[in-house]
């Protein structure tokens, strides 16, 4: 099984490591996004802390000390702000925040965090099937790559099996298909994927 799915992110959309609440609260989760420099080009990113005070961005463009950077992070949204800090490929936001928008924020940091731990979030939304063929690959973050087994795969994620067990949050390529490791199981994990798949790809990859 080989999915050929591969996401693409909107710079329009609210589309990285740890998150860090308000309270101080860590959840281990890399979030993907973009960002808008001031020239107007655009360039992904991931987000790799986010307080309400400040995130901490990284990303293969240059950015400049003092520049004001809009993004758009998957699963919270916008966030703007300054470069306070710029060190190698990463740099440090200092948000742009009034009372009302830092407790939004928070708000937000605190369901991903619990969406992160399977808390409050329906796991099983969208029926499951068996594989034609379940022999795939998983890719971490590194681009190490391990041959995996689809135990079982819906629109919005997929059951898995592999000699390796990522960690809760970490970042993954399921055959083309990115996504993110939710839970851990008797068999191995469970990926929810940063988009749906389309229905014509997954009826074509079931039995």
């Amino acid at each position: 099984m080989y999915l050929e799915h591969v996401d693409t992110m909107l710079f329009s959309n609210a589309n990285a490591r740890p998150v860090v609440a308000a309270a101080g609260s860590e959840f281990p989760l890399i979030l993907l996004g973009r960002f808008m420099r001031e020239d107007k080009s655009e360039h992904a990113c991931r987000l790799r802390e986010l307080t309400t005070e400040q995130a901490i961005i990284s990303s293969d463009a240059e950015v400049k000390q003092g520049e004001h950077i809009i993004a758009y992070i998957d699963e919270i949204g916008r966030i703007e702000g300054e470069v306070v800090d710029v060190d190698g490929r990463r740099f440090t936001l200092h948000l742009r925040l009034g009372e009302a928008g830092r407790k939004r924020l928070a708000e937000k940091i605190r369901w991903v965090e619990a969406k992160a731990r399977g808390e409050g979030v329906e796991k099983r939304r969208y029926e499951r099937y068996q594989p034609k063929d379940a022999r795939s690959r998983i890719e971490l973050e590194d681009g190490r790559s391990y041959p995996c087994e689809v135990i079982d795969i819906s629109v919005s994620g997929a059951s898995v099996r592999s000699p390796v067990m990522p960690a809760i949050g970490t970042l993954v390529k399921l055959g083309k298909t990115r996504g993110r490791v939710v839970r851990h199981h008797s068999e191995g994990f469970a990926v929810e994927f940063c988009r749906l798949l389309p229905e014509e790809v997954l009826r074509a990859k079931v039995r």
